[in-house]
């Protein structure tokens, strides 16, 4: 059971989970936006959206084999606790449960095109495993997108179904924000996926992977992860200032949670040099994420003042 678990990675499946149920809850719902699912159906997208994501975790692993087996063989799954052929078995049922779910709810929105865009994400996270994360930078980009994409899901579903001329503004507002969270998602998992790639340099070059470190080198890596860090802080930066600088108890959030970590991560870029200190800095960015999400419970107190 531990070893599914692992295999599946339910730390970041509940993390998707909390932050959709965070958009509902924490950001429609207060504010009596119109939106479209009652709590069964949004149940539902958030199951087709981890089905779908456990499945991309199952299938990566299996590819991964080659490389974990270097990098980290303590963790190694596939082929050890669980077989070959039973992990390609849950990544089948994981994508038909999925993408059967999703058929349904985009009938149930009215939307079928929508359907669509499950299709999609299911074979994206397959041909990344299989293929796309070989390609500098392509992989990153295309996986920092799908989790942006799981933010993103939860406002093309509730929001523009029953946008109307009386409501189009705010479902819209609405809508912008769920989309900043998302871009805020991508920037600091693109930057992770970076550190995950010098943390894992060695594995990948024999693996014949072309990752950032390995076709520039560790030391050009980490510098421009240091470069690419700075988006994030200046944008968050910008964000307190311009809306939440009345809000004490908001910019004071953002100043511990999200801002100083942020920094810290800055500056550790330009010291890290150890397989260690790239893991200590992706598990930091992890945070930073989690708590940026959280910040989602704020919007109460900042929209209402």
């Amino acid at each position: 059971m531990i070893s599914f678990l692992n295999l599946i990675r339910w730390k970041n499946l509940l993390l998707i989970a909390i932050v959709q149920y965070l958009i509902k809850y924490a950001l429609l719902i207060p504010f009596g936006v119109t939106i479209t699912l009652n709590w069964f159906g949004f149940l539902l997208l958030v199951l087709a959206t981890l089905c779908i994501a456990a499945a991309g975790n199952v299938v990566n692993d299996i590819f991964d084999v080659e490389t974990d087996t270097i990098n980290k063989p303590d963790k190694v799954i596939v082929g050890k606790t669980i077989s070959e052929k039973r992990a390609y078995n849950f990544f089948i049922i994981f994508n038909i449960i999925g993408v059967g779910i999703g058929f349904y709810l985009s009938n149930l929105v009215g939307k079928n095109g929508f359907f669509a865009l499950f299709v999609i994400i299911s074979a994206l996270l397959y041909i990344y495993a299989s293929y796309l994360k070989q390609i500098l930078l392509v992989g990153n980009i295309i996986i920092s997108i799908l989790i942006a994409l799981s933010i993103i899901i939860v406002g093309l579903f509730e929001l523009l179904p029953v946008i109307n001329t009386q409501n189009q503004e705010t479902q819209l507002t609405f809508f912008k924000i769920i989309l900043d969270y998302a871009l805020f998602a991508f920037i600091i998992n693109f930057i992770r996926e970076i550190a995950k790639d010098i943390e894992d340099i060695d594995g990948d070059y024999k693996a014949g992977m072309n990752t950032l470190p390995i076709a520039i080198g560790k030391e050009r890596a980490g510098k421009i992860l240091f470069v690419l860090s700075l988006i994030p802080l200046i944008a968050v930066v910008y964000y307190v200032f311009t809306y939440l600088y009345k809000q004490l108890i908001a910019t004071g959030y953002f100043l511990l949670f999200i801002i100083a970590p942020l920094i810290y991560v800055s500056i550790k870029f330009f010291s890290a040099t150890t397989k260690k200190d790239f893991h200590n800095i992706s598990n930091m960015l992890k945070i930073i994420m989690l708590f940026g999400m959280l910040s989602l419970l704020l919007y109460k107190y900042i929209l209402l003042n």
